[in-house]
């Protein structure tokens, strides 16, 4: 049995105030599947935090962060990782945005009919003009522009077009480990100052150059597995999954991802720096950072690196809040100015 990565005993060993928990689907699923098991997934968070009143309790503002953290609770956010979770429907987006959803990555591993990802095939070559306007309602409803997964030219194409700061739940720097789903240092700099955060993610395979070799192996693999069972998706999940049992996890460390938020704070500014680990989204973890127990080792490292408590602050938790409280004001003077929109992505895109 898989062991997990957070409970609630390891959350106040780890000293974690807030989080997000990640609503995520398979970005494969046909779209009435996609949006069916996301609310799923919702229903199922929302029962985890009213059987545990004690230690939860679901953060939809800034200030119920702050509110619920200073309680010495974890405040509970929602995010949707994945545009395909709202099916190509801005009037499904805005459901989220009602169950306190505070942010939605613009892909996952697949492009969506709208955006291109990282991992993709890039059909899109950034933002469709439905996905233009998809950022512009997750602006009207207060939500975050979530980035990672997304191709550079997405993430370019979105920053230009969002009115509020975006986010970048869990990535790193591509300088440092070369693979599509880290961040070129061009689109840091842009991110940095368009006053967005990127938040350094665990995840080994975006850590190293030995990371960057093992995923480049992993994507071959499911490329090959796509072409030898193209209409069987279970097939292709299962030998995936043995592929990568039977492939050691690269190497990596608490000072690699020390390394990616000193790149990011170097090149993006510590206003853009944050942490976003990607816990149980992934099976493999640094050494020294192997459940949400061990948050205190890494600011440790920071500390020892010389980074302030003022600096701490803000990669621990203070960048997103700023940039929570800026989507908040954004959507609240959007909402006073235009009614939702209703067009279809049939209409914007043919």
């Amino acid at each position: 049995m898989r062991q997990l990565h957070t409970d609630l005993p390891r959350l106040e060993a780890g000293a974690v105030g807030g989080q997000f928990w990640s609503v995520f689907v398979p970005s494969d699923l046909p779209a009435d599947q996609a949006v069916t098991q996301t609310l799923e997934q919702i229903d199922a968070l929302f029962e985890l935090i009213r059987r545990n009143p004690e230690r939860l309790e679901l953060a939809g503002t800034s200030d119920d962060v702050e509110r619920i953290a200073a309680a010495r609770m974890v405040a509970s956010m929602l995010g949707v990782e994945g545009g395909h979770a709202i099916g190509n429907s801005l009037g499904t987006l805005r459901i989220l945005a009602s169950f306190g959803a505070g942010y939605l990555t613009l892909t996952h591993n697949d492009d969506t009919d709208w955006a291109d990802s990282a991992t993709g095939e890039r059909t899109h070559g950034g933002l469709t003009r439905f996905g233009e306007e998809v950022v512009r309602e997750l602006n009207r409803c207060g939500m975050l522009v979530d980035l990672s997964h997304t191709s550079e030219e997405t993430m370019r194409a979105a920053i230009a077009v969002s009115e509020a700061p975006v986010l970048f739940s869990h990535s790193n720097a591509r300088s440092l480990c070369d693979v599509p789903r880290n961040v070129p240092d061009d689109v840091l700099e842009l991110a940095g100052r368009s006053g967005a955060v990127i938040q350094a993610t665990f995840v080994p395979w975006f850590l190293t150059r030995e990371g960057a070799v093992a995923n480049a192996a992993g994507w071959e693999e499911l490329r090959r597995l796509r072409q030898e069972f193209p209409d069987d998706r279970e097939a292709v999940g299962k030998a995936m999954d043995a592929w990568f049992a039977s492939q050691p996890a690269p190497p990596s460390s608490l000072a690699d991802v020390a390394d990616h938020i000193d790149h990011i704070r170097d090149v993006a500014g510590i206003e853009a720096t944050g942490v976003g680990s990607d816990f149980d989204g992934v099976e493999s973890v640094p050494d020294g950072l192997e459940d949400v127990s061990r948050y205190p080792a890494l600011f440790e490292e920071l500390r020892d690196r010389g980074y302030s408590d003022e600096d701490l602050g803000k990669v621990a938790g203070r960048n997103v809040l700023r940039v929570l409280r800026e989507a908040e004001r954004v959507g609240s003077r959007l909402r006073s100015e235009r009614p939702p929109p209703t067009v279809t992505i049939e209409q914007l895109d043919g």
